[in-house]
C-alpha cells in the first residue's frame, strides 16, 4: 500500500509537470486547475504513505536516508503547491514539480527503512530540527527555479524572439518575487534548523560533522542570497543566478559527502 501510494504520488508530480508544460507545444493557456488538481492529489497520497509508514514503524518518516529523501520530496511539492495558488501561475511546476518527484523516486529505490529515532522532547527536538531544515531547503529549490525560469525569460525578451516560452512564462517581476520570498522562508526555515541541529549535538552529545558542514554551506548560501536581497540591494538578474550557482553547489557537495561518508547512513 506504502509503494502503490508513493507511486501515485510520483506520477502526480510527473503529470503535474506535464500539464503546466502543455503551452509548449501550443498556444493555449496553462490549465492552472489541472496542475493544482494534480498537485494536490500527489501530496495528499504522498502523505498518506508517509503516515502509514510512520504508523508501521513507529517513528516519524524523517529518520534514515530513505524516508528522509521521500520527506524532502513531499515538503518541497507542498511548497510549490502554495506558491502556485497564491500566484495562479503553474510554470514553476514545470522545473518544481519534477525535483519533488526526484528524491522520492530515489527513496524508494533505497528503500523505506527507519533510521535510530529519539522518543520524548529529545524526539520532538530532532523532529522540529529536520521538518524546518527540509522546509528551508525546499524553500531554497523553489527560489533557484525562479531564478532559472527568470534568466532564461530574460534571454528571450533581449533576443527579441518572443516565442512559446514567453507566452508561457510568468511575467519576469512575479518571479522576481517567488525568488524573493522564497529566499527568504528558506534563510528562516535553514536558520532555525540549524541553531536546533547545533543545540540537539551540543545537548545529546551527537556530533554529526559532515551533516553540521553541510548544513552550514547550506545557510551561508542562503544567507547570502536573503541579505543580497534585503540588505545588498541586489537586482533581479544577479540574485537568480546567485540562486541557481549556490542551490547546485549545494546539491553538488552533498552528494560527495554522501559518496566520501563511511557512515553514509547517518549522513541524510
Amino acid at each position: 500500500m506504502i509503494a502503490i501510494a508513493q507511486f501515485v504520488a510520483i506520477s502526480c508530480y510527473l503529470g503535474a509537470a506535464a500539464l503546466a508544460a502543455v503551452p509548449f507545444a501550443r498556444p493555449v493557456r496553462a490549465p492552472v486547475a489541472g496542475v493544482l488538481t494534480a498537485l494536490g492529489l500527489g501530496i495528499a497520497a504522498h502523505v498518506f504513505a508517509l503516515l502509514s509508514f510512520a504508523f508501521r514503524a513507529s517513528t516519524v518518516p524523517m529518520t534514515g536516508l530513505g524516508p528522509s529523501l521521500s520527506f524532502a520530496g513531499v515538503v518541497l511539492a507542498t511548497t510549490l503547491f502554495i506558491v502556485e495558488l497564491l500566484a495562479r501561475e503553474v510554470s514553476l511546476t514545470v522545473v518544481a514539480a519534477p525535483l519533488a518527484a526526484l528524491p522520492t523516486i530515489f527513496g524508494n529505490v533505497i528503500g523505506l527503512r527507519p533510521g535510530q529515532g529519539a522518543e520524548g522532547v529529545r524526539g520532538v527536538w530532532l523532529f522540529a530540527h529536520i521538518a524546518l531544515s527540509f522546509i528551508g531547503i525546499a524553500a531554497f529549490a523553489t527560489a533557484a527555479a525562479a531564478g532559472a525560469m527568470y534568466l532564461l525569460q530574460r534571454r528571450e525578451l533581449r533576443s527579441r524572439r518572443f516565442d512559446t516560452l514567453f507566452r508561457f512564462f510568468p511575467p519576469l517581476a512575479t518571479l522576481d518575487r517567488v525568488n524573493h520570498f522564497a529566499a527568504i522562508a528558506g534563510w528562516l526555515g535553514l536558520t532555525l534548523g540549524i541553531v536546533l541541529a547545533g543545540t540537539y549535538s551540543v545537548e545529546y552529545r551527537q556530533l554529526n560533522l559532515p551533516q553540521l558542514f553541510w548544513g552550514g554551506v547550506a545557510w551561508l548560501a542562503i544567507t547570502c542570497i536573503a541579505l543580497g536581497r534585503v540588505a545588498g540591494g541586489w537586482q533581479a538578474r544577479r540574485a537568480a543566478m546567485y540562486s541557481n550557482v549556490a542551490f547546485v553547489s549545494v546539491l553538488v557537495l552533498y552528494v560527495a559527502l554522501r559518496v566520501a561518508t563511511p557512515a553514509g547512513g547517518q549522513f541524510l
